[in-house]
């Protein structure tokens, strides 16, 4: 697997991309947008923070050169054909928050066959995410820019999701804010009515109040089972690289839990669940 998966760029100068540009113009004009579902839907509670970094040149390059191609902004005013965005029918698995990118790109890498498609709502990760895979001739990723809620909900079918990875959200650790959190009962509904039986949900987190709740909301869903024998939490497996976000956490004793589940057979006639239960959802791009 290439060193260059993680290094940082130095084909170009890392420094700040500074444009002059008229009010109300976008930063990248054939880059992602800026809010691609604008007020089309109704405003939930959000399940991240956004966040605001400066974008590198070589970062700005590739979100102007390759959006076109490898991007997706996130609109819900269209039903998507994953064969299409791809350009071909190898197995398709979302991956919701990829920070930077490094962990995807290497996971990308090392499975040629799966494609992912990856949605964040951080800028400077989005281009990273494109220059890696780029760089490294990965045809097998597409960046998505928005509400991954939106996104199952409205522009997904039923079955056309091979596996869902969430790795690392944010755990919103103070009570008050445990209503934020990703992964409860209504979103699992919606998650199930887009899998296809067999697909892996695979989520991770170093925050282990939070990963106690993921193992409990998943155990008790009927869509999942979980693929430990003893009902726990999952080794972290190979193909999930360790990222450095990660190892900052192990390195102040943070605990890292894996959970890997399963959706099961679907019964004769499964309800499609998400079409009466979305407006709790809180929006999510991380």
């Amino acid at each position: 697997m290439s060193d260059s998966l993680n290094a940082p760029e130095t084909s170009r100068p890392a420094s700040p991309v500074r444009q002059s540009r008229a009010k109300g113009e976008p930063r990248f004009p054939d880059g992602p947008r800026a809010d691609p579902a604008g007020s089309h839907f109704e405003r939930r509670i959000r399940s991240f923070q956004p966040r605001r970094s400066r974008v590198t040149a070589g970062q700005a390059d590739a979100l102007q050169r390759l959006w076109p191609q490898w991007g997706l902004d996130i609109d819900g005013q269209r039903v998507i054909d994953l064969g299409e965005l791809f350009g071909n029918g190898n197995p398709v698995v979302l991956e919701i928050g990829f920070g930077m990118g490094e962990a995807t790109a290497r996971m990308a890498a090392a499975d040629p066959e799966t494609n992912i498609l990856a949605v964040d709502v951080h800028t400077p990760g989005q281009g990273n995410l494109l220059n890696l895979a780029d760089r490294n001739g990965m045809n097998n990723v597409r960046v998505g820019n928005g509400d991954a809620i939106i996104l199952l909900r409205e522009m997904l079918t039923p079955d056309s999701l091979d596996g869902l990875r969430v790795y690392f959200p944010d755990p919103w650790p103070k009570t008050r804010h445990h209503k934020r959190r990703l992964i409860q009962p209504e979103f699992l509904d919606l998650v199930a009515a887009r899998l296809r039986p067999g697909a892996i949900v695979h989520c991770a987190t170093d925050w282990e109040p939070y990963a106690e709740q993921m193992l409990e909301v998943l155990t008790a869903h009927p869509a999942f089972e979980n693929t430990q024998a003893d009902g726990g939490f999952a080794p972290r497996p190979d193909f999930r690289p360790l990222t450095r976000f990660e190892g900052q956490g192990l390195d102040k004793g943070h605990v890292v839990n894996d959970l890997l589940f399963r959706r099961v057979q679907r019964e004769e006639q499964d309800p499609d669940q998400h079409t009466e239960q979305d407006t709790d959802l809180p929006p999510t791009g991380a």
